[in-house]
């Protein structure tokens, strides 16, 4: 299965790629250790970074880079990006725009005296037929100081305009600089099909396999890797 990441050819080589999500760990998840010391149970015990559900989510489809530095000072943008001119396509020139506040009005979202923020992206994206790609903040990113929003485009018909992504940036005491190729959102490809619910109550067979996995979680490490994990 493949996405297609296209942009205008005066941009080849300057816009820096999307990359796939196991590729863009960060470095804090590289360096933490295994397994540490658990002072409520005495005795070593594993980190998040044996658990294959936060690393899986986290290295799940692609990450969309931000497209050059961005320095913040006491609430304030800048940067220095150089585009070249002209071009058979328009597209925007900077890397980030806002939203007003009153296009969330009603929502936890909505703070009267601050913007959103809006990563421009420059690459269309061209997912295969009956796909559709779920946009989000980078999974398990909590040390970025913005929340990316969470959206669903259908990206096997709608991929021959921009897609860029709204953020509220939550960390109002940051000063510093955001820089270029840090991850702003992360695509996930979803097949579009229909679901219902059915609810059931255990039957003795599913009781026994409850049971027998229970147990064996609890007496051995890794149960789930080695037996249920794709």
């Amino acid at each position: 299965m493949t996405l297609t990441f296209r942009c205008p050819r005066e941009l080849e080589g300057i816009l820096p790629p999307p990359i796939p999500a196991a590729s863009g760990l960060p470095a804090w998840f590289k360096a933490m250790p295994q397994q540490t010391f658990n002072a409520i149970l005495s005795r070593e015990h594993d980190t998040v970074k044996r658990c294959p559900p936060f690393v899986d989510a986290m290295t799940s489809g692609f990450l969309i880079p931000l497209i050059c530095d961005v320095r913040v000072e006491n609430g304030e943008f800048t940067w220095d990006y150089e585009l070249p001119p002209g071009g058979e396509s328009g597209f925007v020139r900077s890397p980030i725009g806002l939203h007003d506040a009153s296009q969330v009005t009603g929502t936890p979202l909505f703070d009267a005296d601050r913007f959103l923020i809006k990563f421009h992206n420059l690459w269309t994206i061209e997912a295969p037929d009956g796909y559709s790609l779920l946009f989000t903040h980078p999974v398990n990113r909590f040390d970025l100081p913005f929340s990316t929003l969470t959206g669903l485009v259908d990206c096997d018909h709608y991929h021959d305009a921009w897609i860029h992504f709204p953020a509220r940036w939550h960390d109002a005491n940051f000063n510093g600089v955001l820089p270029k190729g840090t991850p702003v959102a992360q695509c996930i490809p979803v097949k579009r099909e229909n679901w219902v619910v059915r609810t059931a109550v255990f039957t003795d067979e599913e009781t026994q396999r409850a049971h027998d996995v229970t147990n064996a979680i609890f007496r051995e490490k890794g149960v789930y890797r080695r037996q249920f994990r794709s």
